[in-house]
């Protein structure tokens, strides 16, 4: 309905040029946005009042001369101007239920498109060090990042998950010294514990099994332990398999899943860091001060210059992102995006600055990033900080163990990133409306139970009969639910466009809300053949929609409740 009066309002504005009206090379952009007060009709335009200016008349004098111009169309059953010169458009009935039609003929590809023409974006997410299991913040960014996935393979582009992770440095010798202290006995009350030793009861599972010399199979990697624990190269080799294995499990109960492990050591090994210095140099961007070598980034925006090169050799972590980063250009992804806590923010003007300095053609702004806020998880009002499998924080199992997959995900993806993020696991396990992803799911389990009566009864779902009567859903409450339905499609592409999929969360909220009303206002199992299956194939498509969105945000859709 949207693109018909963006198409009839084009052909008037066609109309208007040739009479002299309005300027032949204007090219105004046209707005249609559903309103909120359906006395006011199901659409208006401002467009009225953005012309005026240029045709030298009063908003009101411009909108009557559109609403003349505009070409007949049976889709519409009325248009009237509104305010300071705003215009109207009321739906016919029949042109407004057919959005009913084109769910049910689509099915599950409803609302996807093809606007990414298939191109390539690679979306890096989690991207936690094998330290520890993953805790409520990775979690965050697992559901963001999936999500962001899900819906750029919605609209068309050939999506590459990426996780990137330390396999080396202090936090990975820490945790080498930490399992060899608990293989030796150690605890971290004794004196001799290492200073920055990982003290969570985890330690002493991947001590035992080192010792038991258990195999771990990890997506990306396959480790027989020793059980030597004065090999400390071993235990690494085993420590971080163990993890890695551990934050696969996790991921698994999460449906979240990797295309490429992508190895920090890698980069070292493959001489990847080296020749980003080496370019670097050679395109004049490095100085030497102090024994250190320094790149301008403030050439390119950061607010002071950034050391790459320590007086000690040491490489800064800077560094090793800008070769990470000129690694996904070098492979062909022109679209990335970052999904990270928010305390990569400082981060994101270095990185992109180093990667201005390498001269190679990437873009400014390169790459995108969405950054999340912190979590904070509340039991009873009171926030919840330890956890028996971590020591020292809430992990994501934990919420999953609590609440289940389904609330997990959705609570953690249906806020925008940038926003902190208070998880309440009561209300997270509560069966009520006030649970956000119950109610969005009742709502499709709901039409379930309809249709299973329908059968009971003895009145199956007659489908021609349906599409043949849609002109008698003439309801509010039924045109409501059928122009929320039709603006799917385009929250799914504005959600991909933004990468902010809290914006298909509150649309199946304010779905289920326009269904729940339906429900309760609007008898569906009347005696009228026609009416009942009419109605019956609005709750149909309901379904379906809330069903393709929840998909989106790897939640399931339930057929009971």
């Amino acid at each position: 309905m949207k693109e018909t009066i963006v198409s009839l309002l084009e052909g008037a504005l066609d109309t208007l040029k040739q009479q002299g009206m309005l300027p032949a090379d204007l090219a105004p952009p046209i707005k249609v946005d559903p309103t909120r007060d359906k006395a006011h009709g199901d659409y208006a335009t401002n467009l009225a009042l953005m012309l005026a200016k240029p045709a030298g008349k009063t908003p009101r004098e411009l909108a009557e001369a559109l609403i003349a111009a505009l070409p007949e169309s049976n889709a519409i059953r009325q248009v009237e101007i509104a305010g300071p010169g705003f215009v109207n458009f009321f739906a016919a009935t029949d042109a407004a239920a057919q959005v009913v039609s084109q769910v049910l003929d689509s099915g599950d590809a409803y609302g996807r498109s093809l606007t990414g023409q298939g191109g390539k974006v690679q979306v890096e997410f989690v991207s936690a060090n094998p330290t520890g299991p993953l805790h409520v913040g990775h979690g965050r960014g697992a559901a963001i990042g999936d999500c962001i996935c899900r819906l750029l393979e919605a609209t068309g582009f050939d999506v590459t998950r990426e996780f990137y992770y330390n396999d080396a440095g202090a936090q990975i010798s820490n945790l080498a010294l930490s399992v060899q202290a608990r293989s030796k006995g150690l605890d971290p009350e004794d004196e001799s514990w290492p200073a920055d030793g990982y003290r969570g009861g985890y330690i002493i599972d991947v001590a035992n099994a080192y010792l038991a010399g258990d195999t771990v199979h990890a997506d990306d990697r396959h480790v027989t332990a020793k059980g030597d624990p004065d090999d400390l190269d071993a235990i690494q080799a085993f420590a971080v398999a163990y993890l890695r294995r551990e934050q696969d499990l996790d991921l698994k109960a999460f449906s979240v899943h990797f295309d490429v492990y992508f190895l920090e050591s890698s980069l070292y090994q493959d001489g990847k860091v080296e020749a980003a210095v080496e370019r670097l140099i050679e395109k004049g961007h490095t100085y030497e001060q102090d024994g250190a070598l320094w790149l301008r980034t403030t050439d390119f925006g950061d607010d002071k210059d950034r050391v790459m090169r320590k007086s000690d050799g040491q490489y800064t972590y800077f560094l090793p992102d800008v070769a990470y980063h000129f690694d996904k250009w070098q492979r062909g992804f022109s679209s990335v995006v970052n999904e990270q806590g928010a305390d990569h923010h400082s981060t994101v003007t270095r990185v992109r600055a180093g990667l201005q300095a390498l001269e190679a053609g990437i873009p400014q702004g390169w790459p995108d990033y969405v950054l999340h806020q912190m979590v904070m998880v509340t039991r009873s009002g009171v926030e919840v900080k330890l956890s028996k499998r971590a020591g020292s924080y809430v992990t994501l199992r934990d919420l999953i163990d609590e609440v289940g997959r389904d609330a997990t995900r959705f609570f953690l993806a249906a806020r925008r990133a940038d926003s902190q993020l208070t998880f309440d696991i009561d209300l997270a396990r509560s069966q009520s409306n006030d649970n956000p992803v119950y109610y969005v799911q009742y709502a499709h389990a709901r039409v379930c139970s309809m249709l299973r009566r329908t059968e009971s009864d003895g009145l199956p779902f007659d489908y021609p009969l349906a599409m043949a009567n849609l002109g008698l859903l003439e309801e509010a409450q039924e045109k409501a639910l059928m122009n929320r339905l039709a603006r799917y499609p385009e929250v799914v592409e504005h959600a991909a466009a933004s990468r902010e999929p809290q914006q298909i969360g509150q649309y199946l909220l304010d779905l289920a809300a326009d269904f729940h009303t339906c429900y309760n206002a609007v008898k569906v199992m009347v005696e009228d053949d026609a009416l009942r299956n009419a109605r019956l194939s609005l709750g149909l498509a309901t379904r379906q929609v809330l069903r393709n969105g929840l998909d989106l945000m790897g939640v399931s859709a339930p057929e009971e409740m």
